[in-house]
């Protein structure tokens, strides 16, 4: 690894917070973790990137599979609450603030060209949730020839038994899956 950023997923109120209707079940669990990871980050200098989904009021943005659940019960509208970063993981002045429509962080976004802009070779991936929005940044990070490292530990679904599912199908495909408690000596390298 030559210059690694972090990639934060969708660390946002209305998926993390207690009874928001999109709330991941896991994702309270790993912020502790994630806080150390972007200690980490932040204490080496490297790049942090805070991935957010975000939608129009109208939903006009929303996937096809998504839009009867979004006229339902709106989430991740731009400029409210529900699409904020959580308190906990605040983005600093430095850091970037990536806004999404898709799963994958890749998709119509301009993160490949600001990587590549920066000199990264290698995304450090956490947050949530693991058969989605995870999963599909890690697969088109390695499409795009970036290592993926996923931080098994600072990422989470709905239930352990799909985010160790997912975690074992993208080890089996190359990413490489490590825990927190690895990263600081890896980062030293």
């Amino acid at each position: 690894m030559t210059r690694p950023a972090l990639l934060l997923i969708d660390m946002q109120n209305d998926f993390v917070l207690d009874g928001r209707p999109l709330q991941v079940k896991g994702a309270q669990s790993i912020i502790p973790t994630i806080r150390n990871i972007l200690e980490m980050f932040r204490s080496a200098g490297l790049p942090v990137f805070h991935v957010v989904r975000v939608h129009r009021p109208d939903g006009s943005d929303v996937e096809i599979m998504r839009q009867d659940l979004f006229r339902k019960t709106p989430f991740a509208v731009e400029g409210t609450h529900g699409a904020a970063v959580i308190d906990e993981l605040t983005p600093a002045g430095d850091e970037y603030i990536l806004p999404k429509i898709r799963m994958s962080a890749f998709i119509g976004t301009g993160l490949d060209l600001t990587l590549r802009t920066l000199g990264v070779d290698t995304v450090v991936v956490a947050g949530i949730q693991t058969p989605n929005c995870i999963r599909t940044t890690v697969f088109d990070a390695m499409a795009y020839n970036y290592h993926a490292w996923l931080v098994t530990d600072a990422t989470a679904a709905q239930s352990d038994e799909i985010h160790q599912s997912n975690v074992r199908d993208m080890e089996n495909i190359g990413v490489r899956i490590i825990c927190s408690a690895d990263l600081s000596g890896l980062l030293k390298r």
